[in-house]
C-alpha cells in the first residue's frame, strides 16, 4: 500500500492537528478504550469499541467459518441473498462488488443484497433466485430492523411454498447481537445457524466481523488474506508511534483539519475497480459525524469533469482510491489539476483488492479520530429516530385510514429556484425512492454533473430507504448545507408482505414522506418530485428545467 497526500497550504495545519493528537496522547487513549477522547458520558462509546481488535479476534473464527461456508457449497445453494440495511449490509456488498467480482463465476454460490423496500427492488431479487435453492441471510444488528424483517417475511412464505414449514428453516441464517428477537427466532424457526456477534460493536463499524465476514466467506472470499491487511493496518495505527507514522491516524487528523477549515465534502474520486468503497465510507463518516451542525460531508460517485475549475469550489478535500494496476485513474492528469487549483488530495494505492480490509480499519479508525478533532460523538446517531417516528405516524394513519397521507409534490422550478439562490459551501442530495436501472442511473449521473458544472456546488445521491440509514442522520444532524431532492414515482408492481398488513409499495411511500416531513420540521430546503410512471423520463424534465 502506498499513501501520498499532496495538502499544498494545508500542510502545516494537519501537522498542528497531529502534533495536538500526539500531545494529548489520543492514539494511546483510543487503544486503551478511553471513552473521554469524546464525551463524559460513556454510553455508546464504552460498548463500541471492539472493532479496534477484530482483525486478531476473528482470526480464530475462521476455521468455522471456512467450514460453514463449505457446507453450504456442497448442499448446492446457488445464491446467498442478504437481507439488511446499512451497516449490515453495505459492507458485505462492497467486499461483494470489490473482491467477488474477481472469483470463478459458479464455483460458490452468488451473492445478492436486498436492502430497499421498493417493490421493484424486492421483486427483481426474487426473480433472479430459486428461492429453495437459496440462502437467505438476516442480518440485523438489534434484531428489530423493519426492512429485513420484511425481507424475512416475503421470502419465508416463498421458501415454505417450495420446500413445506418444517424444512424451510434450513434455507436461513442470522447475524445478529446476542439474545435480540431475531437471534430467538432463529432458534424458534429453526434457521440453519445464527452468527451471534459481539455487540461492543457499532453497526457501521461492524465490516469486519460476522456481519461482512460471513456473506464473504459463503461466496467464496479469501478471508485469510482480507484479515492479513487489516491485521497489518491494525498493527501500524495501534503502535506507539507519532500519528505522522499511523496511517488511520494521518488521515482522521486530515479530515478533521480540513472539516475545520470549511472543506467539508471529502470527494472520492475512486477507479471504477474501487468505486462501490464509496457505499461504505458514505454511511461511516456521514452518520458517525454528521450531528451538532457540523461533520463530513461525504462525496462519491460524483461525475468526473474534465475541467476541475468549472465544477469544484473550495469546499472539497479529495481522496483518490485505486489499485496499483488500475490503468485509467480518471481523466488525465486529474490529481495533478487538483493540485494546481489548490485543492488538498489525498491519493491511497492498494497493491490488490485484498487490502480492501486494510482501508476498511484504516477508515473506521480515522473516523474516530476526526471525531476526536471536532469534538463529537462517533458512534451515536441521535437524528435518525426523527425518520423513524414520522414513518410510524403515517402508517397509523394508513391502519386507520386505508390510505396514506397526500404527499406532496413541487415542480422542477422550485429546484431551480433553490439552486440559483445557493452558496458556496451548499450540496444537492438526490434522495431516490426509485428501482435501480441504468437508465435511472445514467440520468442521475446527468442531472449531478448539470448541477455541478452550473451551480459549483457538491452533489450526493442515495436510494432510498437504503440511504436512511446511511447519510440519513447527516441530512437532519449535520450542517444546514444541504438542498435535498426527493424523488418519487408511481410503482409498476406491488407486493403484500406475510403478516404485516401492508405492502412494500406502503412501506416504501410511508418511509419517504417520513423522512420528508422530518427534513421539514427541521427547516431543511426540500424539494419532492413525483416523477409518475417513468421515472428516467421525469428526471430527464427535470434536467430539461434547469
Amino acid at each position: 500500500m502506498t499513501d501520498r497526500y499532496h495538502l499544498g497550504d494545508y500542510s502545516q495545519l494537519v501537522a498542528d492537528a497531529a502534533a495536538e493528537l500526539d500531545s494529548n496522547r489520543v492514539p494511546g487513549r483510543l487503544r486503551a478504550h478511553d471513552h473521554t477522547l469524546w464525551s463524559e458520558d460513556p454510553t455508546e462509546i464504552s460498548d463500541r469499541l471492539a472493532w479496534l481488535t477484530l482483525p486478531t479476534d476473528m482470526r480464530s473464527e475462521l476455521p468455522g467459518l471456512h467450514e460453514f461456508a463449505n457446507s453450504i457449497r456442497s448442499a448446492g445453494y446457488r445464491h446467498v441473498a442478504l437481507l439488511g440495511m446499512g451497516g449490515s449490509s453495505l459492507g458485505p456488498e462492497v467486499i461483494r462488488q470489490v473482491i467477488g467480482c474477481t472469483l470463478a463465476d459458479g464455483a460458490y454460490p452468488r451473492m445478492l443484497t436486498l436492502d430497499s423496500t421498493v417493490p421493484e427492488w424486492v421483486a427483481a431479487t426474487t426473480r433472479q433466485i430459486d428461492p429453495k435453492r437459496t440462502l437467505f441471510a438476516v442480518s440485523s444488528k438489534s434484531g428489530t430492523t423493519t426492512e429485513p424483517l420484511t425481507f424475512y417475511a416475503h421470502f419465508r412464505g416463498l421458501v415454505e411454498t417450495g420446500l413445506g414449514i418444517e424444512a424451510a428453516g434450513d434455507n436461513f441464517i442470522a447475524v445478529t447481537d446476542p439474545a435480540t428477537p431475531l437471534a430467538k427466532r432463529a432458534g424458534s424457526e429453526n434457521f440453519r445457524r445464527a452468527f451471534l456477534n459481539n455487540p461492543d460493536i457499532g453497526g457501521r463499524y461492524s465490516v469486519l466481523s460476522y456481519f461482512g465476514l460471513a456473506p464473504a466467506a459463503l461466496t467464496g472470499v479469501d478471508l485469510d488474506r482480507l484479515l492479513a491487511s487489516a491485521e497489518r493496518m491494525q498493527a501500524r495505527c495501534l503502535n506507539d508511534g507519532p500519528t505522522a507514522v499511523n496511517p488511520g491516524g494521518w488521515l482522521g487528523a486530515t479530515i478533521g483539519s480540513m472539516v475545520q477549515h470549511g472543506r467539508d465534502k471529502l470527494t472520492l474520486i475512486a477507479t471504477d475497480s474501487m468505486t462501490p468503497f464509496g457505499l461504505w465510507v458514505e454511511q461511516l463518516l456521514a452518520e458517525s459525524t454528521g450531528k451538532d451542525g457540523t461533520g463530513v460531508i461525504p462525496v462519491a460517485a460524483e461525475p468526473l469533469p474534465s475541467d476541475v475549475d468549472s465544477c469544484y469550489g473550495h469546499d472539497r478535500f479529495f481522496v483518490q482510491l485505486r489499485l496499483a494496476d488500475d490503468d485509467n485513474a480518471g481523466p488525465d492528469g486529474l490529481v495533478e489539476q487538483l493540485q494546481y487549483a489548490g485543492h488538498p488530495v489525498a491519493v491511497l494505492e492498494l497493491a490488490d483488492v485484498y487490502d480492501l480490509g486494510a482501508e476498511f480499519y484504516r477508515w473506521e479508525y480515522a473516523t474516530a479520530i476526526a471525531g476526536h478533532v471536532l469534538g463529537i460523538h462517533p458512534f451515536d446517531q441521535p437524528d435518525v429516530q426523527g425518520a423513524k417516528d414520522r414513518t410510524v405516524s403515517v402508517l397509523e394513519q394508513w391502519q386507520r385510514d386505508g390510505k396514506l397521507p397526500s404527499a406532496r409534490s413541487d415542480d422542477a422550478a422550485k429546484l431551480a429556484r433553490l439552486l440559483e439562490a445557493s452558496q458556496a459551501g451548499d450540496y444537492l442530495a438526490i434522495m431516490a425512492y426509485l428501482p435501480d436501472t441504468d437508465a435511472i442511473r445514467e440520468t442521475v449521473h446527468e442531472l449531478r454533473h448539470r448541477v455541478m458544472a452550473k451551480h459549483r456546488i457538491a452533489t450526493t445521491m442515495g436510494y432510498g430507504p437504503r440511504f436512511l440509514h446511511s447519510t440519513g442522520q447527516l441530512h437532519k444532524g449535520g450542517p444546514a448545507s444541504g438542498i435535498f431532492l426527493q424523488l418519487t414515482y408511481d410503482h409498476h408492481t406491488d407486493i403484500p408482505i406475510p403478516g404485516w398488513d401492508l405492502s412494500f409499495g406502503v412501506l416504501a411511500d410511508a418511509q419517504a414522506l417520513g423522512d420528508l416531513q422530518a427534513l421539514d420540521d427541521l427547516g431543511r430546503r426540500t424539494v419532492s418530485v413525483d416523477l409518475g410512471g417513468d421515472p428516467a423520463g421525469g428526471i430527464r424534465r427535470i434536467i430539461d428545467a434547469l
